[in-house]
């Protein structure tokens, strides 16, 4: 049963508490105990970390900031080394040029208005640049253990297709995930499902086969082979637009009564040709003999 469309496919209904219930069970006696894959050091390394990852991946970010984190790991220091040392650190991920100007940006603020330390609220993180709700609540999650629901593409994507908690945008998910997890999942919750969808239940290819929870999730097409960005499918109970039916030949419109066709105009204009030809026939040949 579904709901609502949802990037091109029809988005499913919400699970019932119980199957949440067994899912993330299940999730979590396949990782016992997950954790983000960005390295950091403290609070203010996991901002910038976080920061940098939007539209990068953990990897990329990993390498960029392993020698940067030894030797910065506080805005104070972050702010000594400068705008230009830290491009040149960071200048293989994406947006490095945008992401660096916002990085000096927020550890000012830091300094400014924080003492130098990372503030534990989500107004207070949402509010440095460069860093948006997904982020705020990556940190309060990583480093405060507060069980906030960070929504990344992954996230979206697992919460939507299983039917955990689907929902039109990132924060509609975040609400629903944070209104239908079980108490005890919730801390992990948003670890499992970007592990989920980062290794399993990928984009164009879920691995359902090697899935945990494939019995249990609500996603339609479960071959392996459909994208996520399909063609809307007509909702169930909406009949399809009937083929286009061809159109039937046009008939002859009926003679008007008292007025001939015009075929049958011409076949009288023959019949009547026909005893005058005759008749200027025999006339020639009598005018033949008497000349003769």
């Amino acid at each position: 049963m579904s709901t609502d469309d949802w990037h091109g496919q029809r988005m499913p209904a919400q699970l019932s508490y119980a199957t949440v219930h067994a899912c993330f069970e299940r999730l979590r006696a396949a990782r016992p105990e997950p954790e983000g894959e960005l390295e950091h050091t403290n609070a203010y390394t996991l901002v910038v970390a976080v920061a940098l990852s939007a539209q990068a991946t953990d990897k990329g970010v990993n390498k960029a900031t392993r020698a940067l984190f030894a030797k910065v790991d506080t805005p104070q220091k972050m702010l000594a080394l400068g705008e230009e040392q830290l491009i040149e650190h960071i200048r293989t991920i994406g947006l490095f040029r945008n992401k660096a100007k916002n990085v000096m940006k927020l550890s000012q603020i830091l300094v400014d208005e924080y003492g130098g330390e990372v503030p534990s609220s989500r107004a207070a993180l949402s509010s440095l640049p460069g860093v948006g709700r997904k982020t705020a609540n990556v940190v309060l999650n990583m480093w405060w253990r507060y069980p906030a629901q960070a929504v990344d593409t992954h996230v979206f994507r697992v919460a939507n297709r299983t039917g955990i908690a689907p929902g039109k945008d990132v924060v509609a998910v975040e609400r629903a995930l944070e209104d239908q997890i079980p108490a005890a999942f919730a801390l992990h919750a948003h670890h499992w499902l970007i592990l989920h969808g980062r290794y399993t239940c990928v984009a164009r290819k879920p691995k359902c086969e090697e899935c945990v929870i494939a019995d249990l999730c609500a996603f339609e097409e479960k071959t392996g082979g459909a994208l996520v960005e399909a063609p809307v499918k007509p909702e169930a109970g909406v009949e399809k637009p009937a083929a286009r039916k061809a159109k039937p030949a046009r008939a002859s419109k009926p003679a008007r009564e008292g007025k001939p066709t015009r075929e049958t105009a011409a076949k009288s204009a023959r019949t009547a040709r026909g005893p005058a030809r005759q008749r200027r026939t025999a006339t020639t040949d009598a005018d033949r003999s008497e000349g003769t």
